[in-house]
């Protein structure tokens, strides 16, 4: 789905250290096709009763070709083009619970 890029392409491309996740940076956007990517993938794999991983390795393939040509019709950002956020989503959470719950130390 990122245009023939491995892990190690998608972290250099948004810019991530060997660290940090890909999953937990990632917008909406990108969370949502990846999402739908994995979904219809485990799907065609249960319907053609894929048991050999290098065939499942070419349905996820496909599956990902698939949608990112359905991306690129509806005029919308390649998912390796889309933003990093500045935050990672566990860095949000912490966040958000600190907010949700201060301190009674005031």
């Amino acid at each position: 789905m990122y245009g023939g890029l491995d892990q190690k392409g998608i972290h250099q491309q948004k810019g991530l250290k060997k660290s940090q996740k890909i999953l937990d940076y990632m917008g909406s956007t990108e969370l949502a096709a990846n999402l739908f990517r994995a979904t219809q993938a485990e799907e065609k794999l249960r319907r053609d009763n894929v048991q050999d991983k290098q065939q499942a390795n070419r349905t996820h393939f496909e599956v990902g070709r698939k949608v990112r040509q359905t991306i690129a019709e509806l005029g919308g950002t390649m998912p390796e083009n889309l933003p990093t956020p500045e935050q990672s989503i566990k860095q949000l959470e912490s966040a958000a619970k600190k907010l949700a719950n201060p301190s009674d130390k005031e």
